[in-house]
C-alpha cells in the first residue's frame, strides 16, 4: 500500500467511524426530541450539551467587557509619571527601529500621561480621573499591566483575542466555552452577545462558531426593540401551529441525517427547539423594566434604549439565569484624536463616563446576589496605545496615539482571580512589558483554567488535525489565581 492509499484508507476508516458514531447521537435524540440539549458526543465528536469540566472550576460563567477600538492604558491604569518629562520631546530612534504602526510616520514626539491618576484601596493601584466609580473596586480585581499581542491593526486584533486566531474560521472562546461546557439554561443560549452600538470591527465572526457546530456560536441579543430578531411569531400563527411546523422540519431534518450522517444537522434541530424555548423566556429575561428603581439608578439605565449601561444590566440577568458566556461589546475606543473633540482627552474621556458606573453597578450587583464567587468579569480592549503622539505622513498632529502591541492593560476579577494585585509591569515609558509579559494565549488558557477546562485538551478534529483555543501555544498564569 503507497502513502497516497495508506491516506485514504484511514481516511474512510475515520468517516466511517464518525458516520456511526452520529448514528448512534441521532437515534437518542428521536428518542428525546423535547431535550435535544441533552446529546452527547463520543470521542472528539460535537457535543450538543457540552464534554465536562476537566478539573473542578471556579467560575461557573464569564462576563466578558470588550472595548472595541483599544483603550489607552497610559491614561487609564498604567501610569508612567517619567513619560511626562519627555512630553513634547522627540521620539528616541530605538523605539521605532524595526517596528511597523499603522499610522505613525517619520519621527513622532513623546506625549505624556493625558490624564491625572490617584492611588486607591489599599493596593494602592492607580487608577485615573477617568473612573472614579471603578477605583472604589480595585482591590477586588487583578490588572494584567503587561499584555501584548501578535496583531496591530483592530479587526485582526479583535479576532485573535475572541477566537485565538488573526483569520477567519476560527470559533470564538464564547463558542469554545459552550462546546465544552453546554449551558445551564435549556431555554436559553449558552452564549449571548450584547453590543452597545455597532459591532466592533471584526464583526460577527468574533462571535462565531468557526468549524465547530453552529449551534455553539454566540447569539446577539439587543436592548431596544424584539431582543431577538424574527424571535415572534408572525401575525397568524400561535404557538401551536408553530410547535406543529417545527415538529415537521425536524422530522424531515432527521430524516435527512440518518442519511447522511452531517452532525451540523443535529445542530439545526437544536437551534429549532432552542428557538421554540426561547419564545417564553427571552423577552420575560430581557425586559428590564421590571427592575426596582435603585437599581436603575445604580446602573443609570434607561430601558428601551441602547446602551452600555442597559446591557450591563441584562448581563446580570443572563448571569442568574445561566447563561454561560454572555459578551459585551462596547465599539467607542479608537482615539486617534483626528478631529476636535477627540482623541485621549475628550473622546477617551467621553468613553469611559460611559462605562464608568454601570461597571461598577454590575461588580456591586454580582456582590449583592452572590454571583461574585463564581462568575469571572473580564474588561480590555484589542492592543494598547503607543507612549508617543500619533504623527501621520500628511505631517498632521493627532492629540492621539496609534495602535500598540507590545503592552497593554486588562483586568480580571470574581470566578477564582486574586483581588487587589498587579500582575506584570511596562518599563518607565509603557512600551515595553519587562516583568511577568501576558500573551493572548496565556489570557485565554487562564480563562478556560477558570471554567475548568484544560487548554491544551479542549480540542475539536478539524481538517486532520485537533484545534484548540490557544493554538499552538499558552500557559495559564497561576499567579493570578486564588
Amino acid at each position: 500500500m503507497n502513502i497516497q492509499q495508506e491516506a485514504t484508507y484511514k481516511t474512510g476508516i475515520y468517516h466511517s467511524r464518525r458516520y456511526f458514531l452520529n448514528q448512534c447521537i441521532g437515534g437518542l435524540g428521536a428518542m428525546a426530541l423535547g431535550s435535544l440539549m441533552g446529546f452527547k458526543a463520543s470521542g472528539k465528536e460535537a457535543s450538543l450539551s457540552g464534554l465536562s469540566p476537566h478539573f473542578p472550576p471556579t467560575a461557573r460563567r464569564i462576563i466578558f467587557l470588550h472595548m472595541a477600538g483599544a483603550p489607552s492604558q497610559l491614561e487609564l491604569f498604567d501610569y508612567k509619571p517619567v513619560l511626562a518629562k519627555y512630553d513634547g520631546k522627540a521620539c528616541p530612534e530605538s523605539l521605532l527601529a524595526g517596528k511597523r504602526f499603522a499610522f505613525l510616520k517619520g519621527t513622532p514626539n513623546m506625549m505624556g500621561p493625558q490624564a491625572s491618576f490617584q492611588r486607591y484601596g489599599q493596593s494602592g493601584a492607580w487608577v485615573s480621573e477617568h473612573f472614579p466609580h471603578f477605583s472604589k473596586w480595585v482591590d477586588e480585581v487583578c490588572f494584567l499591566k503587561a499584555m501584548y499581542t501578535d496583531e496591530f491593526n483592530h479587526a485582526p486584533a479583535q479576532l485573535f483575542m475572541h477566537t485565538g486566531s488573526p483569520r477567519l474560521g476560527r470559533p470564538s472562546m464564547g463558542s469554545w466555552m459552550i462546546y465544552g461546557l453546554g449551558s445551564e439554561n435549556e431555554n436559553l443560549p449558552g452564549f449571548v452577545v450584547l453590543t452597545s452600538a455597532s459591532d466592533p470591527s471584526a464583526g460577527k465572526s468574533v462571535w462565531g462558531s468557526g468549524f465547530l457546530p453552529s449551534l455553539h456560536q454566540g447569539v446577539q441579543c439587543r436592548s431596544q426593540g424584539d431582543p431577538v430578531l424574527y424571535l415572534n411569531n408572525p401575525g397568524g400563527i400561535d404557538q401551536h401551529i408553530r410547535r406543529r411546523s417545527i415538529d415537521i422540519i425536524n422530522e424531515i431534518n432527521r430524516k435527512e441525517h440518518e442519511d447522511l450522517g452531517d452532525p451540523e444537522i443535529l445542530s439545526r434541530i437544536s437551534q429549532y427547539e432552542l428557538a421554540f424555548r426561547m419564545q417564553a423566556e427571552v423577552p420575560e429575561v430581557m425586559d428590564i423594566s421590571t427592575e426596582p428603581e435603585y437599581i436603575h439608578e445604580m446602573y443609570e439605565t434607561k430601558p428601551g434604549r441602547i446602551s452600555f449601561a442597559n446591557n450591563c444590566l441584562l448581563a446580570r440577568r443572563l448571569a442568574e439565569r445561566g447563561v454561560r458566556f454572555i459578551q459585551l461589546y462596547d465599539d467607542a475606543w479608537d482615539h486617534h484624536g483626528a478631529s476636535k473633540g477627540s482623541g485621549v482627552v475628550a473622546g477617551l474621556g467621553r468613553a469611559c463616563k460611559k462605562v464608568d458606573r454601570p461597571i461598577a453597578a454590575l461588580l456591586n450587583d454580582l456582590k449583592m446576589r452572590g454571583l461574585w464567587e463564581d462568575t469571572l468579569v473580564v474588561w480590555g480592549g484589542e492592543f494598547g496605545r503607543t507612549p508617543m503622539k500619533e504623527t501621520r505622513a500628511s505631517g498632521a498632529d493627532f492629540r492621539g496615539r496609534d495602535h500598540h502591541s507590545e503592552a497593554f492593560t486588562i483586568w480580571l476579577a470574581g470566578g477564582g482571580i486574586k483581588g487587589g494585585i498587579s500582575h506584570g509591569e511596562t518599563d518607565e515609558l509603557g512600551y515595553y512589558g519587562v516583568e511577568n509579559r501576558t500573551h493572548i494565549h496565556d489570557l485565554q488558557a487562564t480563562i478556560l483554567h477558570c471554567m475548568g477546562m484544560d487548554h491544551e485538551r479542549l480540542t475539536y478534529h478539524f481538517q486532520g488535525r485537533d484545534y484548540r483555543l490557544t493554538d499552538v501555544h499558552g500557559k495559564v498564569v497561576k499567579e493570578v489565581l486564588e
